[in-house]
């Protein structure tokens, strides 16, 4: 078995075979003198549109700025409870804040660590009241409007989009999918009878291109995919300061702009993400073969109508932290996606939760352990790490 060390993530062999494309277009933007915007961004934006299944795309700055112009896109107001799941990275509840809105937070399913339905079907009925007049739903304790749900599609996989949305629809709720980790991940949806992408179920979804996604940037980036065009018009003028044309302001904006260079590599690393994705598909049949009956090891669990694009494969154990550094002293590098839910982040005390608020997110922080997943793992790092963790299992306590 060979003696090499595993990283988590191997940025270098991703970009190996692309680098004579990559200079090339650099050159091409370097003598352009077209940095922001222009044709280069419209023929990704176009592309990334008719990969996510949706009539339009509108690149940004980054995943947290397609979030944040998606929420105000669509119209959230002051105040607005906008529900989503504390097992996510802070950019999901940053975007909401960022937005002027209140996260409402509830737990995660047991199995796939995306939100739960039932919690969902709780918490806006038990704890909101629909309005017969207006349509609306309020939070009871608050009195404020309940406007949105923020699925998080998770580690590659999508959340259970069919009874989010029709609780939504009852509801009149917004969706907007947290999409960031999900490049082509799917759902089959028994209520249209077929695999739908991500960023296509919802009124629009957020995506982040950073460097480390299945779908990465050289730098920071993001994009909206959506069908209604109202939200797609409005996000484009968010994202460039409020400008209908140059020096033109027709509302309060931001600098939330795709460069054109990070659409050029974008544009290039589009064509290959099925294939990688599907490599991707492949050695996560590996782990899960190879590790089954593997000492408490649990291997992630896929629903009949979910297609995972594996962004990150994570495991459980109630031994995490000994098998994590046991990896560690091995020249073995994993991560922890996340060790300590939102909830209980010095940042979000003000919003009340206590520990124990959130049992399921609380106790799979305490056991997940994201093993190494890229394109490029080949089946000798693969059995390194799968030997080693084999190995510490067999060990003494």
């Amino acid at each position: 078995m060979s003696m090499e060390n595993v990283p988590f993530l191997d940025m270098e062999a991703v970009h190996a075979g692309l680098e004579d494309e990559m200079v090339a277009v650099f050159r091409q933007t370097l003598k352009s003198g077209r940095f922001i915007g222009g044709p280069k961004v419209e023929g990704f934006e176009a592309a990334f549109a008719s990969f996510c299944e949706v009539p339009y795309c509108v690149g940004v700055g980054s995943g947290t700025d397609a979030l944040r112009f998606a929420l105000i896109a669509a119209g959230i107001a002051s105040d607005d409870r906008v529900i989503t799941v504390p097992n996510t990275f802070i950019a999901t509840t940053e975007a909401i804040t960022q937005s002027n809105a209140h996260p409402v937070l509830i737990d995660v399913d047991e199995r796939t660590f995306t939100m739960s339905a039932e919690r969902l079907t709780h918490y806006l009925e038990q704890e909101c009241a629909k309005e017969t007049a207006s349509g609306q739903t309020r939070e009871i304790k608050s009195g404020k409007r309940v406007a949105a749900v923020v699925p998080v599609h998770l580690y590659g996989q999508m959340a259970d989009m069919d009874p989010i949305i029709e609780l939504a629809n009852a509801h009149g709720l917004i969706v907007i999918e947290d999409a960031c980790q999900a490049h082509g991940a799917e759902y089959f949806s028994k209520k249209q009878n077929r695999w739908c992408k991500a960023g296509s179920m919802g009124n629009a979804a957020a995506f982040s291109f950073y460097p480390g996604k299945n779908l990465g940037a050289l730098g920071e980036g993001g994009a909206v995919t959506t069908h209604d065009s109202g939200i797609a018009e409005k996000i484009r003028r968010l994202r460039d300061h409020g400008q209908s044309k140059k020096y033109i302001h027709e509302i309060e904006g931001y600098n939330g702009r795709l460069d054109a260079l990070q659409a050029d590599f974008l544009t290039i690393k589009l064509s290959k993400l099925n294939e990688w994705n599907e490599l991707r598909q492949q050695i996560a049949r590996r782990y899960d073969n190879l590790l089954a009956n593997v000492g408490d090891i649990v291997t992630p669990f896929t629903p009949v109508w979910a297609r995972s694009i594996y962004h990150l494969y994570v495991v459980r154990t109630q031994r995490r932290d000994p098998l994590k550094k046991y990896l560690l002293d091995h020249g073995i590098e994993t991560g922890l996606h996340y060790p300590l839910p939102l909830h209980l982040q010095a940042a979000y005390e003000k919003l009340g939760y206590p520990p124990k608020s959130f049992p399921v997110t609380e106790k799979a922080a305490l056991e997940i352990l994201s093993l190494p997943m890229f394109p490029s793992l080949s089946e000798s790092r693969q059995e390194r790490v799968i030997e080693h963790i084999k190995e510490f299992y067999q060990s003494p306590v």
